[in-house]
């Protein structure tokens, strides 16, 4: 139990520093033809990001940026009531309040990659030819990792 716990631990904070990457990164889609990306905060060329988004003034890039961040408060709460449950809680008792707030950050990851997928990850809106980066397969990675996360907390009981 004490392995499975630590191992959770573990993937825990490895999603949270992964959130952290994807949401702080410029990767998010990056040309095929020369140095450049684009990501939820700035154009970068040639390793300089110094250029502003050209859609920065829309909605839907404001939102992905709201949800992102909301994912990472909700997973570092998540985090922290973890290991108030461990430290307070009696045996037997599910890590309900865990589990609950990390599906909350599972829901917003997805509903902040879903609004970038839709809008942005073709990558028309700036490149003609691109692809995506390692900031937006994070994401999704962090997406399965704390919907995986947030079950497992429901289930697990403290022995």
């Amino acid at each position: 139990m004490l392995v499975l716990l630590a191992g959770i631990f573990v993937v825990h904070i490895a999603t949270v520093i992964m959130l952290f990457v994807s949401t702080i990164a410029n990767v998010w889609v990056v040309s095929d033809v020369g140095k450049a990306s684009v990501g939820l905060w700035k154009n970068c060329t040639d390793f300089n990001c110094n250029g502003d988004l050209s859609y920065a003034h829309e909605d839907a890039l404001k939102a992905v940026q709201a949800f992102m961040i909301l994912s990472i408060i909700f997973s570092v709460i998540s985090l922290l009531v973890f290991v108030f449950q461990l430290f307070t809680m009696e045996k037997g008792n599910r890590f309900f309040l865990s589990g609950a707030t990390m599906l909350v950050c599972w829901l917003c990851i997805m509903v902040g990659a879903s609004i970038y997928t839709h809008h942005y990850a073709g990558g028309q809106q700036v490149y003609a030819k691109s692809h995506h980066g390692y900031s937006f397969i994070l994401t999704w990675i962090c997406f399965c990792f704390s919907f995986v996360i947030g079950i497992l907390y429901l289930v697990l009981r403290k022995k």
